[in-house]
């Protein structure tokens, strides 16, 4: 079942107390519906004035086998099987208060959270969720040998591969991540460690809640300890996709792609989700920042369109606007020079400006007519479509071409412009143009 495209938070607040895995300590977790675009948001009930740490990315400190999350001051440790619990059931937004730095460890597993969520209910909200489509391949790989690469995908899915020191219990299993796929066959997964481990892992002052009623052990024989059998004969891997769904939470929206990971772990888990934020971040410094519209007359000059249009080199193609008349007129201009990269390739022995460029111009000083209006302000244009279109002279190197842009009909995000191309005076081709208008 593919989750709705509204955000989604709990119904009511729900409790559960434990013992948290590395500190050893008592802990009272709480779970608590949150308003949209909140995100998760871990709350130290314990100190003084109740301060917040967000679960982003750029929040994480260090990962040795957790996940740490710190703002300042305050920290929280072992956030993932929580985190993964409320991603992996299709929570968007919820806090999560403790009286302690790290949530209790239960039975190893995201188990005792996605029953607490389950418990608490899931509603959706009256928001649209963010989801990010992978649309190139992202590969990372480290020095230890681990490699995680996600590439395009019509859902969320994990394809994981665990090796243990020697290949032992080397393990895969690939599963596309729904709340109930991951209810079903991910959540109870336990955690697990190698006994050769545990005594650095004791001297570095980790574990101190370590039981073997929370934790798989796997001896230097590849035998296992731990309380009743295994859950699943692949439980190792499992566990590695719960941890890989926990870390990806922190990228803060919904994924749509496949996650191919070799030796993940909570460092590797990390990097993939910083390269996600880096493209992620670099894909929206190409949208231009919201931008006031002047008021009556008014001229733009090249840095304030290109403030307002997402068009840059070589289909940005105005130079300036002259001058607005009130909310239904604009007309701006283009200077055509030989260095035009079309010039190349369109008539190279006789150039002419392309007519279709000539078109989307009149989109784009339409869309510039349609953001004056106070309520676009922030959006836009998409060229939805070209009618009556007429092409009457050439445009040559060195004309200066005029486009005048006159709005004829609005509806909701659709307006219709009616438009001119003019040279010297003369009209050089017109049509009507059709933008649709969308939110950043």
């Amino acid at each position: 079942m593919s989750l709705s495209t509204r955000q989604r938070t709990l119904a009511k607040k729900g409790s559960l107390a434990g013992t948290s895995l590395h500190t050893g300590e008592k802990v009272m977790l709480t779970l608590r519906p949150a308003p949209p675009g909140t995100g998760f948001v871990f709350k130290r009930v314990d100190l003084r004035d109740e301060p917040t740490v967000a679960a982003r990315i750029e929040n994480v400190k260090h990962v040795e086998r957790a996940t740490t999350l710190a703002e300042g001051s305050v920290k929280v440790h072992t956030v993932e099987h929580v985190l993964s619990a409320l991603s992996g059931l299709g929570v968007d937004n919820a806090q999560i208060e403790m009286d302690a730095n790290e949530p209790p460890i239960g039975d190893g597993s995201a188990k005792p959270f996605v029953e607490l969520i389950q418990q608490c209910g899931v509603v959706e909200q009256d928001a649209p969720c963010a989801v990010y489509d992978v649309r190139e391949p992202l590969h990372v790989e480290t020095k230890s040998g681990s490699l995680l690469t996600i590439v395009p995908a019509e859902h969320f899915r994990l394809s994981v591969t665990q090796v243990g020191p020697e290949g032992m219990h080397t393990q895969f299993a690939s599963f596309e991540i729904t709340p109930e796929i991951y209810a079903k066959e991910i959540a109870s997964a336990r955690t697990f460690t190698f006994l050769r481990d545990i005594q650095p892992l004791l001297d570095k002052g980790l574990i101190k809640g370590g039981a073997l009623d929370n934790a798989i052990v796997v001896q230097d024989d590849g035998s296992t300890i731990s309380t009743g059998a295994l859950r699943f004969r692949d439980e190792f891997v499992r566990h590695k996709i719960l941890d890989l769904v926990g870390d990806l939470a922190l990228f803060g929206r919904r994924l749509r792609g496949h996650v191919i990971a070799v030796k993940p772990g909570h460092g590797p888990n990390a990097e993939l989700t910083r390269a996600l934020m880096k493209r992620y971040a670099m894909m929206q410094s190409l949208i231009p920042a919201p931008f006031q519209m002047p008021s009556g007359e008014a001229v733009l000059d090249i840095h304030e369109i290109m403030r307002l249009l997402p068009h840059r080199y070589p289909f940005l193609l105005l130079d300036r606007v002259i001058r607005f008349d009130g909310e239904t007129k604009v007309t701006a201009m283009k200077n055509v020079s030989v260095n035009e990269p079309y010039f190349q390739g369109h008539f190279p022995s006789y150039p002419v400006m392309p007519g279709v460029l000539q078109v989307e111009a009149m989109a784009q000083a339409s869309s510039l007519l349609l953001l004056r209006q106070g309520e676009n302000s922030g959006k836009i244009g998409f060229f939805m479509s070209a009618d009556k279109v007429k092409f009457r002279k050439p445009v040559l190197p060195g004309d200066t071409l005029i486009i005048q842009v006159e709005l004829i009909k609005a509806r909701r995000n659709l307006a219709k412009s009616a438009c001119q191309c003019l040279v010297a005076g003369q009209v050089v081709s017109e049509a009507e143009v059709t933008i649709s208008l969308i939110d950043r």
